[in-house]
């Protein structure tokens, strides 16, 4: 028993140090996420997502399919700087479901010369050979 307390507790903490790690990598999208946002970037915004055409979006006007899909859409909701404003978003959880998905709930800010905007999202996040993707995104 003696010799399996050490082997358990290295599990553990590898484990611990994975999901932060994980954690890690997508924060650091989501920001990247932010920074294209703010420099009026769409296309670079959009690296985030899933390339796929099984991408689900669900916004206003209910579920879309599609990474250009997505895109189009983002472009005619914000065809200019001044409507997509300087964004931000906040992340209120973070839950690990799997060692292949995590669901963010989180906030999201506009702050705009055309009326501010805000509202909140739930993303489901995916590993995809090796990076974490948005691959459904609820905004409301």
């Amino acid at each position: 028993m003696k010799q399996l307390l050490p082997f358990v507790f290295i599990m553990l903490s590898l484990s611990v140090l994975a999901q932060n790690k994980d954690e890690a990598m997508i924060r650091k999208m989501l920001t990247a996420q932010e920074k294209a946002w703010n420099e009026g970037n769409l296309d670079k915004f959009m690296i985030g997502y899933w390339q796929s055409d099984s991408l689900l979006f669900i916004g206003s006007k209910g579920p879309k399919y599609g990474y250009n899909t997505t895109l189009e859409n983002y472009k005619k909701g914000y065809p200019d700087t001044a409507h997509m404003g300087k964004f931000t978003s906040t992340v209120i959880s973070m839950k690990k479901l799997s060692a292949e998905y995590y669901f963010v709930v989180g906030k999201w800010f506009l702050e705009r010369s055309v009326g501010n905007a805000s509202g909140h999202y739930t993303l489901l996040i995916r590993k995809i050979k090796g990076t974490w993707v948005i691959v459904a995104d609820h905004s409301s």
